[in-house]
């Protein structure tokens, strides 16, 4: 949590996350797990102490799940080392640690190899024994855990503590979050983790988002709104910078819906202004919505964002019904063959300037004949900057008139200096030109 987040209170019910895999540990691979499960938990009203992540390493696996104990946890979730190869060792580990003997399922093994069999016909020259003996360690369970039934070939375990011992129940669930998300609802289904959580109270989770101030103005808001007394010891209030945006993320028990509605209508009162989302909503997700309601369609010209925009816009499934089409605009030659950008115009105010950003606006509007275009010209770095256009430097235009018509009705342009190395730079640019449509949809106008 920032310092923004004021919450003291403990759940009464705790979990421990241990994310496995050394290509996890060395950065290779980036952990989405661990928060993934972390958010399902908390929703369920179990807090989360801490996400643990660990190599391949049997004894610091073994570790991780002592240490949680000692800590007092209820519920310890692994996420993989279920795999058929020599270092997938999370089942036996969690097998040591609950005291139970590990044990072939047979008709496990005989589920795992039919999943496996169709696959066969890729690997022409493969053995099939070879196979079935290699997967069959992944039918090696720990004695009495509850099996949930593989979505890839790992099945996962809900493991309770063996001989009547006090412990943790560990959830045990591959790695691959394409099998992991779907295995969780059966894990949470068990009778052993329902045991293990019973008591937790599910909490309520609500977010709001804001554009155009720093961090410290939510921190400060924050703090004033518990001297206007506002109950902020029954929130746990979250927030984060992101994308060049403020989450305000709250969780609290049913209990406390008046204390968050009286802090959300203090931050109404206090930075209204910046709040665009209420209710989670990305800014993503409402321009979308507007170019879906409005009937609209819209073109991109991009230069020092190279397609980013483009990407983000177009991230989103059914995106083809308003994205009509765009171009990296990169050059200055690009800029006036492939939407009409007047070289005379680049030479009188250069390429990174709002006079061409609102010419790359309306050359993408009359090029794809769309009712929105979007001009994004900037400097990203590490080079290229001067004392009158420094690096970091975007100029951005958003225009709008009716699809056919040429002549921009309204238009909104920008020009920020953004933070960052040359990678923040351009996906910050993303964000300011995706809040510029969005109030240009709205009909905003400079």
């Amino acid at each position: 949590m920032s310092d923004a987040a004021v919450y003291t209170g403990r759940g009464a019910v705790r979990a421990g996350i241990v994310v496995t895999g050394t290509e996890v540990l060395t950065g290779i691979i980036s952990d989405r797990n661990g928060p993934w499960v972390s958010e399902r938990l908390l929703e369920m009203g179990v807090e989360v102490g801490s996400i643990t992540i660990v190599g391949d390493r049997p004894a610091d696996l073994l570790r991780a799940l002592e240490n949680l104990a000692a800590d007092g946890v209820d519920v310890i979730v692994t996420t993989g080392g279920l795999g058929p190869t020599a270092d997938d060792l999370t089942a036996e580990m969690v097998g040591r640690f609950c005291g139970r003997e590990m044990v072939l399922d047979a008709a496990l093994e005989e589920r795992i190899f039919q999943i496996i069999k169709p696959l066969l016909a890729r690997w022409p020259d493969a053995d099939p024994d070879a196979l079935r003996a290699a997967n069959r360690k992944q039918a090696v369970i720990p004695d009495g855990a509850t099996v949930l039934e593989p979505v890839g070939t790992a099945p996962g375990l809900v493991v309770e503590p063996g001989g009547g011992a006090a412990g943790p129940t560990v959830v045990v669930l591959p790695g691959p979050p394409s099998e992991l998300i779907p295995m969780w609802d059966d894990a949470v289904a068990t009778a052993a983790f329902r045991k293990a959580v019973a008591g937790a109270v599910p909490r309520r989770r609500e977010m709001v988002r804001m554009f155009g101030l720093p961090e410290a103005e939510i921190a400060s808001a924050l703090r004033a709104a518990d001297a206007a007394g506002v109950r902020m010891d029954r929130l746990e209030i979250t927030t984060c910078l992101r994308r060049g945006e403020l989450e305000v993320s709250t969780s609290f028990a049913p209990e406390a819906e008046s204390d968050y509605a009286a802090l959300l209508a203090f931050i109404e009162a206090r930075l209204g202004k910046y709040v665009f989302s209420r209710d989670g909503a990305t800014i993503d997700a409402q321009v979308a919505q507007l170019l879906l309601d409005g009937g609209e369609t819209i073109a991109i010209a991009e230069s020092c964002t190279g397609g980013l925009l483009a990407g983000r816009l177009t991230d989103r499934a059914g995106s083809s019904a308003y994205v009509l089409g765009g171009g990296v605009v990169y050059s200055n030659e690009a800029k006036s063959s492939l939407v009409g950008v007047p070289a005379e115009l680049i030479a009188a105010h250069g390429a990174v300037s709002v006079e061409v950003a609102r010419s790359l606006a309306d050359g993408a509007r009359a090029r794809f004949e769309s009712s929105v275009g979007v001009g994004v010209t900037g400097i990203a770095g590490p080079g290229g900057g001067s004392a009158e256009k420094p690096v970091g430097l975007v100029c951005f235009c958003a225009s709008y008139a009716p699809a056919g018509v040429r002549m921009a009705q309204r238009s909104l342009t920008r020009s920020v200096r953004l933070p960052g190395d040359r990678a923040a730079v351009r996906d910050r640019a993303t964000t300011v030109a995706m809040h510029l449509i969005a109030r240009v949809l709205q009909g905003e106008s400079d």
